[in-house]
């Protein structure tokens, strides 16, 4: 299992919204997020910051999250979210959510 943080940043008009949106996520989005062996996945806000917290239990991340951008419905989904974010200035290239470097764990 893999651990991982991300951030974003969250325009504050769009936050209500976003807030409404994940008291109800799509059953699809749901079902495809354990698809691609992502489990215990939790987002928090903070002033003008989202951070996501998840963990992957898969073997092959990169395909995993290829198989979760392929797919219609989770498309449509982030067509409806990512209006709302602000990219981080550290992203890479093509990067929403920003990876975090962990730097302390303990079960």
């Amino acid at each position: 299992m893999q651990r991982y943080g991300m951030v974003v940043k969250i325009r504050p008009d769009f936050l209500d919204e976003y807030v409404r949106l994940h008291a109800n996520v799509w059953p699809k989005v749901l079902e495809k997020i354990t698809d691609c062996n992502i489990r215990n996945y939790s987002i928090y806000h903070y002033g003008d910051l989202l951070f996501s917290y998840y963990e992957y239990i898969g073997d092959d991340y990169e395909a995993d999250m290829k198989k979760m951008a392929d797919d219609p419905t989770t498309q449509e989904w982030w067509k409806v979210c990512t209006p709302g974010f602000i990219p981080v200035e550290q992203r890479g290239p093509n990067e929403w959510w920003t990876e975090m470097r962990e730097i302390f764990h303990r079960d």
